[in-house]
């Protein structure tokens, strides 16, 4: 969840910086004409400490950014969002799309100086389908009716159905067998100490404070330029710009009033760039369906009715965002253009709460039924200022309908862990960073609904399953997409969610790292391309 945002990692590849092509605007000349000279340190930043590096555990935005760094796939995208080799050099696709041999790289070696064989790939394959195992990004690989290894760097996937999204799963990061073969993944010390194959290798986890990673290099790639990546933990936005500000870190996701307000100085152009472009991911306040005040799909249609999401996006976001429908950005091909947004209308909020039987019985303002005033709690995480000031916008407008609404800030680690994840919450305000396929399986699937996955709200719709499934098996992009403007309509009338906005990415990153270009993908696809030039360079490694 996430990818993205503050939860989530919704896709098995993690997203960088994740785009369309438009760049809206940026300040981004003076791109590298020099030679590339390796040193320096990249200092990045996050409003939460990563959970766990362990991958396929990993379901928060800042655990998976970190393992992006330290782990490969065996595919991923270019910057033109096309799938391209990562651990596998090349594949074929066989018997209608049903097989995938997979022909790995030679001469690959985990960051202790292991050799990474079809081995790694089948024990993460094992792990991914243990039921033992808690992760959310099992559902891909059930569909898998047996995994072959052919030699050490040749595998054969052999699937029970057709499965368009079978390719791009396997952008999943693959773990290191000997280290893991006899460890619980979810109690190992792997999990604060990994090893991988990727452009950077651990060195080492402050809690709260900071995640050090040093340059492979023996990376298959090549060595990444800059030496050093810390991942920097301040969990607040104000005092994360003023480190950006004093030079503290190199990158953070601008909010919307810096971008357009606190920005425009002279000083700030000189050391920073900034870029715009559409995010490929979304917000939205998720409903417990268990609940009894929101089994009703009246009392959520009438929540959509209340609230006005272009006021969020003019006050919040300031105009930097569009209206959100369901989950999948305008532009993409799953995305249905035919669904009309539901105008903002109090009055019709109200007929609908009416006849779902609350009504002000007692003249208090407040509405009520069966003796129960409708009173509910958002639950967000501390540090997204946007999302507090949404929230607040919320509490306003259900107000005016006769419902009073709480919030509740809390640390992240705890608002996941014991509250999503244990679905002790009445609604959440949280954010989706989307996987390039809109497989949306372990989101909206009534299977996926278990501790720790993906669909904490308990959303059930039997003709919404079914779709689920039957997208899994279309490869045709445009019979597909069919398929999941349907989901899209279906999940628009349902409101499991109160689809709020997708925002524009907002990165600004220093001046002194070149080769920074925009691409289709964002912005971060090829970092280990980055580099400062010797009389740039700030830190020493």
């Amino acid at each position: 969840m996430i990818k993205k945002s503050g939860i989530v990692i919704a896709g098995k590849i993690l997203p960088l910086l994740a785009v369309f092509f438009l760049i809206f605007s940026s300040f981004n000349d003076g791109f590298a004409e020099e030679t590339p000279c390796y040193g320096d340190t990249f200092v990045s930043s996050s409003i939460a400490d990563a959970r766990t590096l362990v991958p396929i555990l990993a379901t928060d935005s800042a655990s998976g950014n970190v393992v992006g760094l330290i782990f490969n796939g065996l595919v991923k995208y270019n910057k033109n969002i096309e799938l391209i080799g990562d651990l596998a050099e090349s594949w074929d696709i066989l018997d209608n799309g049903l097989t995938i041999i997979f022909h790995l790289r030679k001469g690959v070696k985990w960051h202790d100086g292991q050799p990474f064989t079809s081995r790694d790939v089948r024990f993460t394959y094992q792990k991914l389908v243990d039921p033992d195992v808690p992760t959310p990004y099992g559902g891909d690989f059930k569909k898998i009716e047996y995994l072959q290894l052919i030699d050490d760097y040749t595998v054969k996937v052999k699937y029970q159905e057709p499965f368009a999204p079978a390719l791009a799963s396997w952008g999943m990061a693959i773990m290191p067998e000997h280290l893991l073969k006899n460890s619980n993944l979810v109690t190992t010390s792997f999990s604060r100490c990994p090893v991988g194959t990727g452009p950077y290798k651990f060195k080492r986890w402050r809690s709260g404070e900071k995640i050090d990673l040093e340059s492979n290099h023996r990376y298959f790639e090549h060595r990444p330029w800059i030496n050093g990546y810390i991942y920097k933990i301040i969990p607040e936005q104000t005092t994360m710009f003023f480190e950006l500000q004093t030079q503290g870190i190199d990158y953070m996701g601008l909010s919307p009033l810096q971008y357009k307000r606190q920005t425009d100085t002279r000083v700030f152009k000189k050391r920073f760039q900034k870029f715009r472009y559409p995010s490929f991911g979304y917000t939205y306040m998720g409903y417990n369906l268990l609940d009894e005040k929101f089994k009703d799909k009246k009392v959520r249609q009438a929540i959509n009715y209340a609230v006005d999401k272009q006021e969020i996006i003019d006050g919040v976001l300031l105009g930097l965002g569009r209206v959100c429908t369901g989950p999948f950005v305008p532009g993409s091909w799953a995305y249905n253009k035919n669904i009309e947004v539901i105008p903002y209308d109090p009055e019709k909020a109200k007929k609908l709460l009416n006849q779902a039987g609350w009504q002000d019985s007692d003249a208090d303002g407040w509405l009520d039924k069966n003796g129960e005033r409708f009173e509910f709690t958002i639950l967000s995480n501390q540090g997204n200022d946007g999302r507090r000031r949404t929230a607040e916008i919320i509490q306003r407008k259900l107000k005016e309908i006769g419902i009073k609404v709480n919030i509740r800030i809390l640390e992240w680690a705890v608002f996941l862990n014991e509250f999503v994840n244990k679905k002790r919450f009445e609604a959440v305000l949280l954010g989706w960073s989307l996987s390039r396929d809109p497989d949306c399986f372990d989101i909206w699937h009534s299977s996926k609904t278990k501790e720790s996955e993906f669909n904490f709200v308990s959303y059930c719709n039997p003709e919404v399953d079914n779709l689920l499934e039957e997208g899994r098996r279309i490869f045709d992009e445009k019979k597909r997409g069919r398929v999941y403007h349907q989901i899209h309509q279906l999940l628009y009338q349902d409101q499991p969610y109160l689809f709020l906005y997708v925002a524009d990415a907002l990165p600004a990153v220093h001046r002194r790292f070149k080769a920074v270009e925009p691409a289709p993908i964002g912005i971060g696809y090829n970092f280990i391309d980055w580099w400062v030039p010797k009389t740039e360079q700030r830190y020493l490694h």
